[in-house]
């Protein structure tokens, strides 16, 4: 095996992919919904100084349960559930309708080591986005409050953002990964994916042994501030970070393992497409 070929292959690729992500018109709506949380929060600081009001929120619990909702029901459960669907399921499918993959597949690279290069791209570029996002909302939560030196001078505030930066990112990982095998298989991948955000979206509705068959119900685990539960919700035990993150890494393992295994028996038709 030529590990060090292979190395820069993927690094060529990353190069390549990581340039037509920032220049690309197509992610706008991307770039919109990740900095949808931090326009909103603005606006709730012009508001409150307009209006004179000074304390923004109200007590430290009060503002890590906002943030909390914010973040667990709009970026986690939305903006990156939706920005993985339209990224990692056009990375050869958009390629297909542009009739620009051959290009790659007449080049001397296997296909496993293109699809790798593609999702390692796509991954910075969704890390990179939604880690900016996640920071500067939980600054624009907190720092305008008079409780935001309580936070960060008793030691929560850095360790609460930190987690929140790696559910950011390991949802980034583990939707991409999904989408990107959805994209290999289907070429209007909205129906797949209306149907991952509903198993998603009310996991916590299905039976306990269910609600660990979902990304969500992993990350939701590793946040440091839990929401409330609905009344109509099936209750189930939490599962440990050392049980989360390894499972989400397996996980993401195994559907790379079946993106490799499409890759090579992919063959393209542009006059089908």
């Amino acid at each position: 095996m030529n590990w060090d070929l292979w190395s820069r292959q993927i690094d060529a690729i990353v190069r390549l992919e990581l340039k037509r992500y920032w220049l690309g018109r197509r992610w706008i709506a991307i770039y919109l919904l990740a900095l949808a949380p931090c326009a909103l929060l603005t606006m709730r600081i012009i508001a409150a100084f307009t209006t004179g009001e000074r304390t923004l929120g109200g007590s430290l619990n009060t503002l890590n349960l906002v943030y909390a909702g914010i973040f667990q029901a709009f970026i986690l459960r939305f903006a990156i559930f939706f920005s993985c669907m339209i990224i990692f399921s056009q990375l050869f499918r958009g390629e297909i309708l542009e009739k620009t993959l051959h290009y790659y597949l007449l080049s001397p690279v296997r296909r496993e080591v293109l699809a790798l290069g593609k999702y390692t791209a796509g991954v910075i570029a969704t890390t990179t986005l939604f880690g900016f996002s996640t920071i500067a909302s939980y600054l624009l939560m907190f720092l305008p409050s008079p409780s935001a030196a309580g936070l960060f001078t008793s030691g929560e505030g850095i360790p609460h953002l930190a987690r929140y930066l790696i559910v950011a990112m390991l949802g980034c990982i583990g939707y991409g990964a999904v989408f990107l095998l959805v994209g290999l298989y289907v070429r209007n991948p909205m129906a797949p994916a209306l149907a991952i955000l509903g198993w998603e979206y009310f996991n916590f509705l299905l039976p306990s042994w269910l609600q660990k068959i979902s990304v969500v119900h992993y990350l939701q685990n590793l946040c440091p501030v839990s929401i409330p539960k609905s009344p109509f919700a099936v209750l189930t035990d939490p599962t440990s970070p050392f049980i989360s993150i390894p499972s989400l890494i397996i996980f993401t393992g195994v559907v790379l393992v079946l993106v490799a295994q499409k890759t090579r028996r992919t063959e393209i038709t542009y006059s089908t497409d």
